[in-house]
């Protein structure tokens, strides 16, 4: 349901700020006035709180929010906007954006199925309105007005430690019997020569854009600059993406990634592999990009240019030096109980996680709350960590990837079933991936699993709910999988496995067995 518009007074919002919630349309003025109030009334603080947690993203709003419901007196420092890279300018614009993108695709090409292709350029703004009223409307659930409403005290601005067991912010001191660092991570900024003056986005400001770009480059082969790439292509941009790996997504199997790179190659992305920018110039409102493969050097041009090279954890103006909280650049340094130096203090989320995915900030906040106030003992590392990548297809995983098992000495067994053997998959035109499991050698327990499909990420959490909780191979070959699905490939993965049981030794056994009962 929509909110009613109202009309926040601006002239106190960060210039920072405006430049990522740009236009100042209604949907932005209900987004703004829900997670960064700039009207907000500060509590007065309570004399000490159970609980002070910094950052206001996923990692911080389910601290805050589980500690408050369990009766901790809690406070929420941010200075930014409420929910974060999530809500803000990661997985909810983005995903709009791929769902919108895929629309196109469908739409405009041709196909195997006799439907009418449709024409026209599309109308992007459109597109990109959509985004930010769906946006600001899932935006309520992270309010400063519904987290004040759970018994939070939220304060709006930039908190600082100026103690080990106090934080400052908007003049006022919180003390502290435990605090959550979950202050999240920014994009990174490659040291490219001339890129400081070329108006690059990144994600937090590539969904301000309210007209497609002719051109744009995309600097980063990893899963944000694939899944943008792919998406800008299929709205009618020519996209070009530079990497200085050999092929995309560098983390998957490579013939994971093969079959991702081969799709955006058909949908038009100029892939530009292996290669080193040299800079970066500005030029009549163009951006040119001068890069080296080899011996040889080229320049393209572009109206827009794309910086997706990954994150950097946001450790630095908090005031950690103050609270002994130890750090460096790739972040808070904590146990695997999530304590950092100071035992008084937790640190969550992107800022203290190679994982940076919503997902496991969320589960991460769980185990803070649990270790912290309760005395629990809950380990980081024992979490098993899916994750997905939105280009389409997708590509899932789940738990270890071959060479992980190798590392701890665990030898495996692998199975992968092509979807061109799914029914489902063939029937309805999407049965370029596949599913490989990774099973541990004279056992049915899955190590890993990786997954390429139209819709990979909703059929990992079979798997995922597998590795977690150790559910074999023979369990899930015992259950009935309605047909025909596309997660029938999970099924057919536990017959092959279980048919490769059938040792020459058994198998004679039973043909002596059915001799004897003729």
């Amino acid at each position: 349901m929509t909110e009613p518009s109202r009309s926040p007074n601006l002239q106190g919002l960060d210039p920072a700020l405006r430049e990522v919630l740009e236009p100042l349309d209604d949907h932005n003025l209900r987004l703004i006035d829900n997670v960064h109030p700039v009207e907000w009334p500060n509590p007065k603080p309570a004399e000490r709180y159970h609980l002070v947690v910094v950052g206001g993203g996923t990692a911080g709003l389910v601290s805050a929010a589980g500690a408050a419901g369990l009766g901790a007196r809690v406070a929420l420092v941010e200075k930014r906007l409420l929910g974060g890279d999530c809500l803000n300018y990661g997985c909810v614009p983005s995903k709009a954006l791929i769902s919108a993108a895929r629309a196109w695709h469908a739409a405009k090409a041709p196909n195997a199925f006799g439907a009418p292709t449709a024409q026209g350029p599309g109308d992007f703004g459109a597109v990109m309105e959509r985004m930010r009223r769906l946006r600001a409307d899932i935006s309520r659930h992270d309010s400063a007005e519904r987290f004040s409403g759970l018994g939070v005290d939220v304060f709006i601005g930039e908190g600082r430690f100026v103690a080990s067991d106090a934080l400052e912010v908007g003049g006022e001191r919180l003390r502290f019997r435990r605090a959550v660092i979950a202050t999240g991570a920014s994009p990174m900024i490659l040291p490219i020569p001339g890129l400081a003056e070329s108006q690059y986005l990144t994600n937090e400001t590539v969904f301000t854009l309210t007209e497609l770009p002719e051109t744009l480059a995309v600097i980063g082969g990893g899963p944000i600059g694939c899944e943008l790439a792919q998406s800008f292509a299929r709205f009618g941009s020519r996209v070009a993406i530079f990497d200085i790996a050999p092929h995309v997504l560098v983390r998957e199997d490579a013939d994971a990634a093969e079959i991702v790179q081969q799709a955006l190659i058909r949908d038009g992305v100029d892939l530009q592999l292996g290669v080193n920018i040299q800079n970066v110039e500005t030029r009549n409102s163009e951006t040119l990009i001068s890069f080296e493969r080899g011996e040889t050097t080229r320049e393209m041009r572009f109206d827009k240019l794309l910086l997706a090279v990954g994150r950097v954890a946001n450790v630095n103006g908090i005031g950690l030096e103050a609270a002994g909280v130890d750090f460096s650049k790739h972040g808070v340094q904590v146990d695997d109980r999530l304590r950092t130096s100071n035992k008084k203090i937790y640190a969550v989320g992107d800022v203290a996680s190679r994982f940076k995915f919503t997902h496991v900030a969320d589960a991460l906040a769980r185990i803070a709350i649990q270790n912290s106030l309760f005395f629990g003992r809950k380990k980081a590392g024992d979490l098993v960590v899916p994750w997905c990548t939105y280009t389409d297809p997708e590509i899932a995983h789940v738990g270890m990837y071959e060479q992980d098992a190798e590392k701890q000495g665990l030898e495996v067994e692998t199975v992968t079933i092509p979807l061109s053997d799914v029914d489902r998959s063939v029937l309805e035109g999407s049965d370029e991936g596949f599913l490989r499991l990774h099973v541990q050698k004279g056992k049915d327990r899955i190590l890993g699993a990786t997954l390429v499909a139209d819709h990979a990420g909703d059929m990992l959490g079979e798997l995922s709910l597998a590795v977690t909780n150790k559910v074999g191979l023979g369990q899930i070959a015992a259950t009935i999988h309605a047909y025909p699905t596309q997660a029938e490939v999970i099924k057919k993965a536990a017959d092959t496995w279980r048919r490769g049981k059938l040792t020459p030794t058994v198998s004679k056994i039973f043909e002596i067995f059915f001799k004897l009962f003729r």
